[in-house]
């Protein structure tokens, strides 16, 4: 309950302009910003280099016209620590969506490694320029880390979804990852990551159901998944993804797009929904996400209203993780063909 309230007021203060609570509140910085700070040194020992560059058609092959995709947000939407353009989460996503589709998908993607929150608003006129039907966005890491007020964060989320939202085009946001599980990270900076980011997800959550679109929460199933096999899910600078990572992130996000373009309508929630039927205050249904793994929070009604006393209504939709060998790769259901 805490954690809805918490996240009810980063969104509030979204909303109204201001700043924020600040995720470490009055907690003495000494030893926190020294655990960082070598931290950060251990993360860039081991440099990446940019991400493969996953952008073209996906489903060639396929008839009708293509489906435009585009992907926005940070490192982890540009695909860094993998070493092919196919092991990144893009070239899952579009390749897995052309399979759904039956028709090809053209992919761009304008994410950019070291990108906050506030690098969306250019990230969305670039997306805007390709007429996308469908955006996927992952970003929030980079905002917890670098100290940005969770209320400022999340506003640039909301604008980004609003502006993609009234030029026709579905919204999915992977929500920020539990920030706990990175492996160079010691006690108290890992509990305080891991509360920071599961905030910042809540409340990026109802941000987006506020703007007619969906979430999809990250942190849980990168939580466990990841903190059960370190080796295997992380790439070699033990803060990114490996491709088996990816894959297990882009399990969880891709039943979500396909429901937002409603390829799966057996998915659907009612859409006149009665009280009980998995249907809460977004802010209750957004905390419950952040703690469980590949939760889809989308708007619902009750008795013909999108809105109750204690605010916009929501649905949620719990699917089991995929495991990561399930998700289509464009090597094994579309090759692509990257222009």
């Amino acid at each position: 309950m805490l954690r809805a309230f918490t996240a009810r007021r980063i969104a509030a203060a979204a909303a109204y302009g201001g700043g924020g609570i600040t995720a470490l509140g009055g907690i003495t910085f000494g030893l926190v910003v020294a655990e960082a700070k070598l931290a950060r040194k251990i993360i860039q020992a081991t440099p990446n280099g940019d991400p493969p560059v996953a952008d073209g058609l996906y489903g060639g092959t396929l008839p009708g016209p293509a489906l435009s995709l585009v992907m926005l947000g940070d490192s982890t939407a540009a695909g860094l620590g993998v070493h092919t353009a196919e092991e990144t989460p893009a070239a899952r996503l579009a390749a897995g969506l052309a399979a759904i589709a039956g028709r090809p998908v053209r992919m761009t993607n304008v994410a950019r490694s070291g990108a906050q929150s506030a690098a969306l608003d250019g990230q969305t006129d670039q997306a805007l320029q390709v007429r996308p039907d469908l955006a996927v966005v992952m970003i929030g890491a980079n905002d917890v880390t670098g100290r940005v007020p969770p209320g400022t964060s999340v506003r640039y989320l909301s604008d980004s979804v609003e502006r993609l939202r009234a030029a026709g085009c579905q919204v999915v946001v992977g929500t920020c990852p539990d920030l706990g599980t990175i492996k160079p990270l010691m006690q108290p900076l890992r509990w305080i990551a891991r509360r920071a980011s599961r905030q910042l997800a809540a409340a990026q959550t109802i941000a987006v159901v506020e703007q007619g679109a969906r979430s999809v929460s990250l942190g849980d199933l990168l939580g466990r998944e990841f903190a059960a096999d370190p080796i295997s899910m992380f790439s070699e600078d033990r803060y990114h993804p490996s491709a088996r990572g990816y894959a297990a992130a882009a399990a969880a996000v891709l039943p979500s797009m396909a429901h937002a373009l409603g390829l799966q309508p057996g998915l659907d929630a009612l859409p006149e929904a009665r009280l009980g039927e998995g249907v809460l205050p977004v802010y209750l249904a957004a905390a419950e996400a952040a703690e469980i793994s590949g939760t889809e929070v989308s708007g619902a009604s009750v008795a013909g209203r999108d809105r109750g006393p204690r605010g916009r209504w929501a649905t949620l939709l719990r699917r089991r993780s995929a495991p990561a060998a399930d998700t289509p790769s464009p090597s094994t259901a579309v090759a692509p063909d990257v222009a």
